[in-house]
């Protein structure tokens, strides 16, 4: 049965989505804070996490940067916090899609299941990303090879975003947004050499002989090959 972690401080908000989840056959854990949202987040390993943001004492917005940090689980904020701005910062915060209260019990549920089916296995720290490589958040580095690499917050995001992405272009606008929060053209040149930074590491860390999973597309962006 698919997991869910809803975490909501109202206990009766709480109460109604795990019924409602409940029917459409999900088996949902209930966390009316921060710390234990993440006690259970890294405990139970749900498939998907439903999140308010305005939570007692560690609140959504840092439960959400640590969920970053650790895993790729799907994420829906559902929030009171309905402005452009607050939207904006979710979806950049790493949020895969944000729903507004009050809402229609028929779209959240429709959400859901998107993500759901858009989504494979979430990933979590301490366990490998690909064949050969893990990303070690606590340590802002990552394991390639056998070999371990030293990067800057940068260059972690920078690739965390795009081992997120395997398989598929991130535009150099999506980095831009999502690694440094600056859309300005002047910024492109920030992507092509902290790229080539990185794959620089990741040549050296390996030998020749290693493919690099890194491809640039021209006039698009950047792309994560996956190794298998």
């Amino acid at each position: 049965m698919t997991r869910l972690l809803v975490v909501e401080d109202d206990p009766d908000l709480s109460l109604a989505l795990r019924v409602l989840l409940g029917r459409r056959g999900y088996e949902v854990s209930l966390a009316a804070d921060g710390r234990e949202a993440l006690r259970l987040l890294f405990a139970e390993h749900p498939s998907l996490m439903v999140l308010d943001l305005l939570l007692p004492g560690l609140d959504g917005w840092q439960v959400l940067d640590r969920t970053r940090d650790m895993s790729d689980v799907p994420v829906l904020v559902l929030s009171g916090l309905g402005a452009v701005d607050d939207r904006v910062r979710g979806l950049r915060s790493g949020a895969d899609d944000y729903l507004v209260k009050p809402f229609a019990q028929a779209e959240l549920l429709a959400r859901v299941e998107a993500l759901l089916r858009r989504s494979g296995p979430g990933r979590w720290a301490g366990e490998p990303v690909e064949e050969d490589l893990r990303l070690v958040p606590e340590r802002r580095s990552a394991l390639w090879h056998g070999g371990e690499i030293r990067l800057s917050d940068i260059e972690y995001r920078l690739l965390q975003l795009l081992v997120r992405n395997r398989g598929r272009v991130v535009t150099t606008e999506q980095l831009l947004d999502q690694v440094w929060d600056d859309t300005t053209a002047i910024g492109r040149d920030r992507v092509k050499f902290a790229v080539l930074r990185l794959r620089r590491k990741l040549r050296a860390s390996a030998g020749p002989q290693v493919r690099d999973p890194i491809e640039a597309v021209r006039g698009m962006g950047y792309r994560y090959e996956s190794s298998g």
